[in-house]
Parts: C-alpha cells; sequence; structure tokens
C-alpha cells in the first residue's frame, strides 16, 4: 500500500484558535479526519506529524526515505527561511507537495518566498481546509500515474 507522508510546521497545532479569520475554525485533527477519509477510499495510508520545532520536522523528512512515497507539507513559517528543511526535502528524492492554509503571495512580503517550493512538484495556496485535500488529490494522481 502506498503511504503518504503529512508533515507540519510551527502553529499549525492551533488551528481553530489561530487566527480564525485568516486560517478558519477546523482543527488540525479535523482536518486530518478528512484526509484519512480521502485517503482509504483511495486504498492509501496516510501519517501524520506536527511539529513546532525545525529539527524534529527535518527528522521527520529525512526518516520518509524508504517508508513513504510522497510528502505533503505544510512548514508554515519555516517555508520562508529553512534551508535544513529545503535540503532534508531534496535529499529524501520523494514528490512533495507543498500546501498552505492562505495564499502566502497575498500576504507579508516576507511570505513571498518559500524555500520548499524549491523541492515541490507543485503547491496549493489559499484554500484554507481544502489546501490540504487538494494537496492529497494532486498526490494520489502523482502516485496513481507513476504505477502506470
Amino acid at each position: 500500500m502506498k503511504k503518504i507522508m503529512v508533515i507540519n510546521g510551527p502553529n499549525l497545532n492551533m488551528l481553530g484558535t489561530r487566527e480564525p479569520g485568516l486560517y478558519g475554525r477546523e482543527t488540525l485533527g479535523e482536518i486530518e479526519e478528512r484526509m484519512r477519509e480521502s485517503a482509504v477510499e483511495n486504498g492509501l495510508a496516510l501519517e501524520f506529524f506536527q511539529s513546532n520545532h525545525e529539527g524534529e520536522l527535518v527528522d521527520k523528512v529525512q526518516s520518509c526515505q524508504g517508508r513513504a512515497d510522497a510528502i505533503i507539507i505544510n512548514a508554515g513559517a519555516l517555508s520562508h527561511y529553512s534551508i535544513s528543511l529545503h535540503d532534508a526535502l531534496l535529499a529524501v528524492d520523494l514528490p512533495v507537495i507543498e500546501v498552505h492554509l492562505s495564499n502566502i503571495y497575498r500576504r507579508e512580503d516576507f511570505r513571498h518566498q518559500s524555500l520548499i517550493s524549491a523541492t515541490a512538484v507543485g503547491g496549493i495556496f489559499g484554500f484554507g481546509k481544502d489546501s490540504y485535500l487538494l494537496a492529497l488529490a494532486a498526490a494520489i494522481r502523482l502516485l496513481h500515474d507513476d504505477e502506470e
């Protein structure tokens, strides 16, 4: 069974209460449950990980090598400056899909650059909680295309 690792960075554990006007009222757990339902329907396994610590995220990315078939990542603020996370994503040589709840290109200037984007096959931005489901649909498509 194909497996997708879903990695979330700093402050995403606060979804539902953190700036709900910007990020919505759905919790990370609720988003994960919606993703699980879709994964089951498509015969895929998902594993979820969230940390507020850059090194833990790097360790989790590295652990994907040989254990996952794709990575969906919302690195939060680390998207904009984490060279170590960028390098880890390149090192594992897996398809990466970057996801953000908000459209980072319509926000503050410092959010317009993502070091994660350079490692990703694509990105989903600005669709709120649905960003994750759209990223999962893209990952499913990538994995099924690889089987053909």
